[in-house]
């Protein structure tokens, strides 16, 4: 990839706009109809059982396909969670993934959003290997572009998780920045992602790197393709942590569009 831009710019917002328009749109989504486009989205369903309850985490939610769950009007994805004790859990939520439709391997991905304020309530916008090309979470790593939990509101984490760099061991690589208006605006969460390093953004302003240390996969799996995830966890281990406000529901995740460049 060039990365001529900006070499004659002092202002990092015109350097980050100037790359942005190097590099090419590859994938997007505006959200503009009526319906989710399969063809870029699949809707994940269920409770992660039988192999992993609660995916891991102790969430509370069941994952649907259903239109309460997830909705396109005015170009605006929703993701709404429900009180609604469907099927085996006490919340209904949805998750989609671009698995099998959309991956990528560096670039810049980008998603307007704005997430729901409550305790509970747990948002977020990241990625998964394709194919897992080193072995099984946390060997071929994740990247959390956004995490949001209720309790804590306004505090927005990035995150990294690999071999070496993860929550289970308390290694994991990120940080966290205040919002104050989070739930009450859109704003644009993005990565920046190169084989040397991977540029945490929030609203085109860089808060975090995390570099390749060159030590191999279990520093750094990032050289495969990742895919996205969009959803909505309700409770969890850390969603949950101070309980669950109930009198918030139903709860919307909303995004405004989803664009990826090369």
């Amino acid at each position: 990839m060039k990365r001529l831009c900006g070499l004659f710019l002092v202002l990092p917002f015109a350097f980050i706009l100037s790359c942005k328009q190097e590099r090419k749109l590859v994938w997007q989504d505006e959200f503009d109809g009526r319906e989710l486009d399969t063809t870029k989205w699949t809707a994940y369903v269920g409770d992660g059982c039988p192999d992993l309850c609660g995916f891991g985490n102790n969430e509370l939610q069941y994952y649907t396909d259903r239109p309460e769950n997830i909705s396109l009007a005015h170009g605006i994805l929703t993701i709404t969670a429900l009180a609604d004790s469907f099927k085996t859990r006490p919340y209904s939520s949805a998750k989609l993934v671009t698995k099998g439709k959309g991956g990528w391997r560096y670039g810049r991905v980008e998603v307007m959003a704005r997430v729901p304020a409550g305790r509970g309530n747990w948002p977020a916008i990241w990625m998964l290997p394709t194919e897992n090309s080193y072995g099984g979470w946390p060997e071929s790593g994740e990247i959390d572009i956004m995490e949001h939990v209720g309790f804590d509101q306004g505090n927005m984490h990035g995150t990294v998780h690999t071999e070496s760099f993860n929550h289970i061991k308390g290694t994991q690589k990120g940080d966290s920045l205040q919002i104050v208006d989070i739930s009450n605006q859109f704003h644009l969460y993005a990565i920046e992602w190169t084989e040397d390093k991977i540029d945490f953004y929030l609203d085109d302003q860089k808060y975090h790197t995390f570099e390749n240390t060159g030590k191999g996969s279990d520093d750094w799996p990032f050289d495969q393709p990742f895919y996205l995830i969009l959803n909505l966890a309700i409770g969890g281990n850390w969603g949950g942590l101070e309980g669950i406000a109930n009198d918030v529901f139903p709860n919307r995740f909303e995004i405004d569009y989803v664009r990826v460049y090369q």
